[in-house]
C-alpha cells in the first residue's frame, strides 16, 4: 500500500533490475521515495522496472549501470545516482554474487569476485556516496545474510564475504556517525537459487526454521523499510529476516 513515508528522499539500490533488488525499489517507492536503479547486465529488466515505478508517478525512478567490481568507476557511479534526483538519502547495497566454492576447487577469480561484490563494493561505493547521505542525515542498508554468522557447506567464499559485510556493517556505523545511520539485513530462506533446489532441500531448510514457511523477498523489503523510514535510534544492527533458522540451526 503506498503512503509517503519517504515523499521527497532519494533511494539508491544496487542490483536492482530483479528478485530482492527489485522488490525493495518498489517498496521504497511505494512509501514515496524516488528510486535509482543500478544493474550491471540485466537492463531490460532494469528498464521495464523504471518504466512501471515512473507509471505510477511519473519521474521517480533512474537507472545508472555500472560494474561494481570496477572500484575505480564507483565515484562516478555515485555522482550519477546522486545527481539523478539531487541529492542522495538511502543507500540500498543488494547487489550480490552467489554460488559454491567447494574447497579444491576455490580459484582466485571465485574470491576476487565474490568478495569484491559482496564486501569491497559495499564498502566502496558507501564511501563514495557518504558526503551525499551526511548531507542528508541518511542511511546506509547492507543485504548480509545469515550464513556471514553460520556457514554454509560449500560456500566458504561466500560466507566469509558475508561476514565481512556485517562486521564492515558495525565499523561503519562507528565511523559514520553521528549523521548517517548503518543497518544491514541477513535474509534466509526467502528465495531459491535460479538455477533450482533439490525439493528434499527445501523441505529440509524451512524444516529448520521456527515458522515452518519460507519467507519472500517483501519481507526483505519491509526490513528495508523499516530501517530507511522508521528506526531513526538504530544503527549497526543486522537483522535476521529468516523465519527463526538461525535460532534453530
Amino acid at each position: 500500500m503506498a503512503n509517503d513515508q519517504l515523499s521527497g528522499k532519494t533511494a539508491f539500490i544496487t542490483g536492482a533490475a530483479r528478485r530482492v533488488g527489485a522488490q525493495i525499489a518498489r517498496t521504497l517507492h511505494a512509501a514515496g521515495a524516488n528510486t535509482v536503479l543500478h544493474y550491471r547486465s540485466s537492463s531490460e529488466d532494469a528498464a521495464e522496472l523504471a518504466r512501471e515505478l515512473n507509471a505510477a508517478r511519473p519521474d521517480s525512478a533512474a537507472l545508472v549501470s555500472g560494474d561494481l567490481l570496477h572500484t575505480a568507476e564507483l565515484p562516478a557511479l555515485a555522482r550519477s545516482a546522486t545527481a539523478a534526483f539531487g541529492g542522495l538519502d538511502i543507500l540500498v547495497n543488494n547487489a550480490s554474487s552467489f554460488y559454491p566454492t567447494p574447497v579444491g576447487d576455490i580459484t582466485e577469480l571465485d574470491w576476487d569476485d565474490l568478495i569484491g561484490t559482496n564486501l569491497k563494493a559495499p564498502l566502496f561505493l558507501t564511501q563514495a556516496v557518504a558526503p551525499a547521505l551526511e548531507a542528508a542525515r541518511g542511511v546506509v542498508i547492507n543485504l548480509c545474510d545469515i550464513h556471514g554468522m553460520r556457514p554454509l557447506r560449500r560456500h566458504p567464499v561466500y560466507s566469509a564475504a558475508k561476514a565481512g559485510l556485517i562486521m564492515l556493517t558495525r565499523s561503519l556505523a562507528r565511523e559514520l556517525g553521528p549523521h548517517i545511520r548503518v543497518n544491514g539485513i541477513a535474509p534466509g530462506p526467502v528465495l531459491w537459487p535460479e538455477d533450482g533446489l533439490d525439493p528434499a532441500l527445501q523441505a529440509q531448510i524451512i524444516d529448520r526454521t521456527a515458522l515452518k514457511r519460507p519467507g519472500s523477498a517483501s519481507d526483505v523489503a519491509r526490513a528495508a523499510l523499516f530501517f530507511a523510514a522508521e528506526a531513526p535510534y538504530v544503527t549497526g544492527q543486522i537483522l535476521a529476516v529468516d523465519g527463526g533458522r538461525s535460532v534453530g540451526w
